[in-house]
């Protein structure tokens, strides 16, 4: 899947970070990108904005609501006639200890950043089966690898997705459908600022994590790159990812270290 110029590539939460970098540098590579998130008015700006914007396709869709999941598919089917790549970006953050978090906020969470990327993944599923092709990407983070500080429920539903992922690559190997979990860490978008509180609400900063992060478009790169290789999973960031193997080989120096950052950074 390296000659990118005639894949369909689909991308959900399109509209800003990482999903926004995805579209981009697929388009530049002469791709056509089907761009998914909840603002219309935003995506179809951003498709004028793209190389070839004629070639792409504006198709909102809100992750809380997967009644409509077939149709959506059966849309892209319509005007492209496949599905290559479907990578599920989009999700929302946390910020709030989770005694103070009603139960609501955690399905939520779950709702959005899981069974949203199940629902849709599923309604793609039997395109790609038909085709004998496909490849499936599900964002991770950081955080699906370990808890933190006010992530409970985010860290949860990133937890759960590996769960889901890993199990539907073995199960796909024979529909030759690959599947990659990306794994980000610090990366200068602005999910911090729409992350949900203890009451619901949006958390509205920029953490300092987020801005000095690696950029969002290099990130975008990276996760192509591994799409392109076929990668099972992909941890991406800076120093931040040494977490992971810290904690894999020496776990008592991570809980060490991991009960001395700051829930904010």
């Amino acid at each position: 899947m390296n000659n990118t110029n005639s894949n369909i590539i689909w991308i959900t939460g399109a509209s800003s970070g990482i999903g926004l970098a995805l579209a981009q540098s697929y388009a530049n590579s002469g791709a056509s990108v089907i761009l998914s998130a909840r603002s219309v008015n935003k995506l179809e700006e951003i498709r004028q904005s793209l190389s070839n914007p004629e070639k792409h396709l504006v198709l909102p869709l809100d992750l809380m609501d997967a009644s409509n999941f077939a149709e959506k598919v059966a849309l892209v089917v319509s005007h492209f006639g496949r599905i290559d790549v479907l990578i599920n970006n989009g999700g929302v953050s946390q910020r709030g200890e989770a005694h103070a978090t009603p139960l609501e906020i955690d399905r939520q969470i779950m709702e959005v950043n899981y069974f949203g990327a199940v629902a849709l993944t599923k309604a793609v599923l039997p395109v790609m089966q038909k085709q004998q092709s496909g490849h499936i990407v599900a964002v991770s983070s950081i955080a699906g690898k370990f808890g933190f500080y006010w992530r409970s429920a985010y860290s949860a539903a990133k937890h759960a997705l590996q769960g889901f992922f890993e199990s539907l690559s073995l199960e796909e190997a024979k529909n030759n459908i690959h599947v990659t979990l990306v794994y980000p860490g610090k990366i200068n978008t602005p999910i911090s600022m729409s992350a949900i509180n203890e009451k619901g609400e949006a958390h509205g900063a920029m953490d300092h994590n987020q801005e000095t992060g690696m950029s969002a478009e290099l990130c975008a790169q990276k996760i192509i790159h591994a799409i392109n290789k076929k990668k099972r999973e992909v941890l991406i960031g800076n120093k931040e990812i040494w977490a992971v193997y810290i904690k894999r080989f020496w776990p008592w120096l991570f809980w060490q270290i991991i009960k001395k950052q700051s829930p904010i950074g």
